[in-house]
Parts: C-alpha cells; structure tokens; sequence
C-alpha cells in the first residue's frame, strides 16, 4: 500500500487497527452472556471491563507497530497491513508515547476493576499490560519465540471471558476490594464458555503468521508457522476451529443450558469459507480479507454463543 497521500489522522487510526478490536469486545459479550444466566450481570463492570480490554488491544497494536519497525521484523516485503512506523508515517517516537498513554489510560479504567474485583483483578491488568508490551518487546519478546499464540489464546480468551465474568459477580456478591476469589465469582462454566473466544482469536493470529511466514523467517521471528510450517499452522487452525464449535455441547448437556447454546453453529459454515481460503493460500491479496473475516467470525461467534448463554432453563423443565 502506497504511503503517499495518507493523512496523520489517517495514520494513528491504521496504528491502532480498530479492524482487530472483536478480540477486545468478544469476550466481554461472551462474560456478560454467562452473566446474565448465572443472574450476576453488572452493565458499568461489563463495560469497564470493555474499555480496559480495548485498551490494552489497542496499546498492544501501537507496541507492535513500534518493536516490529525497530527490531526490523516489518520491511519493504511486507504483505500485511501498512505499518506507520516502518512506513515513516508517524515517528517512532511518538508511536512508544501513544503506546504508554494508552496502556495508562488502561490502568486508570482498571482502578475500578480492582476496587470491584480486588487483588486478583490487580494482578490480571498488571500482567495484562506487561504481556501487551512483552509480545514484541522487551529482552524476549513473546511474538517471536513462538508464544504468541498461547498470549493470545490465555489473555485475549480465559483471561478476558472470566475476567469479565468475575468482576461482574464480585460486584453483586462481593465487597468492594476483596482479596481473593470470592465464592461463585469464577464457575466452571465461565471457563469453558472462554475457550472458543481463546480458540477464535487465536486463529486470527494464526492467519497473520501463515501470512507472514517467508519475511518472519528472513527477520528472525520464530513463530509457530516459521518454527514448524504451513501444515502446522494449517492444522492449528482446523483444531481451533473444533475447539470453538465442540465447546457448546458440553453446555447442551448440562440441565440449566438448552438448546439456544448451540446458536454458534449458524456461523460454521462463514468458518469453512474462511478455512478454505487459509488452507489453500499465502499471499498477502488471499490472507488479508481472511485475517479480517476471521474477526467477523469472532463477533458473531461471540454474539450468537452470549445470546443462547444467556437462557437459562426453568428448574420445572
């Protein structure tokens, strides 16, 4: 993509990718589902809760938009989306600034998390934020040594769905500021209903490192598709996928959960025509439109598994 022509407004708003944030608002609409049935929803948690993961989305682009450029992992062979500081748009500099404001601006939102949530939301946002830094920064930066994708699958998935949850029941059971887990604020079911958040995310940075493969290999990022190949990360993302669409059947069969859980499965076949595309393709042209289709596959996902969470089963029934 031509860097000519593209306004500074422009530029910050390609910096931050507003296209990758599903990651940040699917798995609060998925924590609030469980909510709602479990009769623990809180709407100002909730939406704490989703500007913080925004947040941190957010500042973990500007980070990696800053430490790719300077680590020199974005290079003129690039395929993916224009980056603004390699590509001279913004100056690095100020790229770091945005990348610490917005982080801070994480942890202000986050000071109402801990007084409702406590020591253990403490500990989630400081690690949240430190892993969004550490993914391609820092002496060893997580993105390229392989571990991204389990970041991913851990933060933007079980830890964003439960986190969600969580904060939401300690609002309603809890006092303010407790410092362990207070009881019934983290069932099982809040759980498991964050694998398939954890699984669809993480498949969308499988489509970015599938795409990436040839330059990350040329510059030294070690991910799992440079490390083990296309048919690994061809694999991964079939496995993800069967993660996400096996997760509502463990729901159907318990009693307070009927057969709305399985409202996901209308987005399996948009899943197939993204795999298809991921299958049998490398090239930037192919990935790009599927690495944003896999975001879309995320929200609807999120907002058909929330939905049919969200009805719970009459005791009577």
């Amino acid at each position: 993509m031509s860097t000519q022509n593209i306004s500074r407004t422009k530029a910050w708003v390609m910096a931050a990718r507003p296209q990758t944030l599903p990651a940040a608002a699917a798995p609060v609409v998925v924590g609030a589902g469980v909510a709602l049935h479990d009769g623990v929803f809180a709407a100002l948690p909730a939406l704490a809760a989703f500007l913080g993961a925004a947040l941190i989305q957010i500042g973990t682009n500007f980070a990696n938009d800053y430490y790719d450029a300077i680590q020199g992992a974005d290079t003129e062979d690039r395929e993916g989306f224009t980056r603004v500081t390699a590509g001279g748009l913004i100056d690095p500099a100020e790229v770091k600034r945005a990348m610490y404001l917005t982080f801070a601006a994480a942890v202000v939102v986050g000071t109402y998390l801990v007084y409702v949530g406590g020591v253990p939301i403490l500990v989630i946002g400081l690690l949240s934020v430190a892993s969004g830094i550490a993914y391609t920064g820092g002496p060893y930066p997580l993105g390229y040594h392989g571990l991204g994708d389990l970041f991913v699958f851990v933060f933007f998935g079980v830890v964003a769905v439960t986190g969600t949850y969580y904060v939401q029941a300690a609002s309603v059971l809890a006092a303010p500021f407790p410092v362990g887990v207070p009881p019934n604020t983290l069932p099982l079911a809040a759980v498991v209903a964050s694998l398939p958040v954890a699984a669809i995310s993480t498949n969308i940075l499988v489509v970015n490192n599938v795409r990436d493969k040839e330059e990350d290999a040329t510059t030294g990022k070690r991910t799992l598709a440079v490390r083990f190949g296309y048919g690994f990360s061809r694999g991964e993302f079939l496995a993800m996928l069967a993660v996400a669409y096996l997760v509502p059947l463990w729901f159907l069969g318990r009693p307070d959960y009927g057969v709305t859980v399985l409202l996901p499965l209308l987005s399996l076949p948009y899943a197939a025509s993204v795999a298809r595309t991921v299958l049998s393709e490398t090239t930037g042209d192919a990935l790009n439109p599927a690495l944003e289709r896999t975001g879309k596959l995320l929200a609807m996902y999120a907002v058909l598994f929330a939905a049919g969470l969200a009805v719970r089963v009459p005791s009577w029934f």
